[in-house]
């Protein structure tokens, strides 16, 4: 257990530090005309690019908790299968992290200064659900997934219609949260009280708020 808290403890400064290299291609590559560092074709107003930033960032802080949650989750879970699947997104999540670090580059603009504090909490948050046994286990894993995935459908709304680079990214990030919750569901998740989904909505809106300027 030891080596496993250090290499959490390892793994949270390479996350916050933006030291993350992602396994698959950035889709901002594939989907933009622009080269990757270079203003997009169609040029966005200074409100217009404040705004799209201001929305990456606060998806950058959404992955940051993900990653947080489902590798605290991990950490105390004690069925071996169970884990994998928290591994495995948690290690999904950490394309999101690259790909958004690099659009907020590009708008000229930077990651949350709370995401130590987001982590922490998040990390522990993930320790509390890992307790509750596998069927709530999975079913916070599931409930989250549902909750993002509503959130970032309205990201892609509210993105400034040419930001081709930053709605490329979101859309794999939706397919992917997506099949995080299916596999959660699949798993046995169970579904949460309705005090307890209400519960994650307030503390998501809180996070989204503060991370928009933060």
């Amino acid at each position: 257990m030891l080596d496993r808290v250090l290499g959490e403890a390892d793994r949270a400064v390479r996350v916050l530090g933006g030291a993350v290299a992602p396994q698959r291609p950035n889709p901002a590559d594939a989907a933009a005309r622009a080269m990757p560092g270079e203003p997009d074709p169609a040029e966005m107003s200074a409100s217009e690019r404040r705004h799209a930033a201001g929305l990456m960032r606060v998806n950058h802080v959404g992955e940051v908790c993900a990653q947080a949650l489902y590798r605290g989750q991990a950490l105390v879970c004690r069925h071996p299968g169970t884990r994998e699947v928290f591994l495995r997104a948690a290690e999904e999540e950490t394309d999101h992290l690259a790909w958004l670090d690099q659009r907020l580059r590009e708008l000229r603009s930077r990651t949350s200064l709370l995401n130590p504090l987001w982590y922490a909490g998040a990390f522990g948050l993930g320790m509390v659900a890992g307790k509750a046994g596998v069927a709530w286990n999975l079913g916070f894993m599931a409930e989250t997934e549902r909750q993002v995935e509503q959130h970032l459908d309205g990201h892609l709304d509210a993105l400034p219609a040419q930001d081709a680079r930053s709605r490329a990214i979101v859309e794999q990030m939706a397919a992917d949260e997506r099949q995080h919750r299916i596999t959660a569901e699949q798993q046995g998740g169970a579904a949460l009280p309705a005090p307890v989904r209400a519960a994650m909505r307030g503390a998501s809106r809180l996070m989204t708020s503060t991370a928009y300027y933060i």
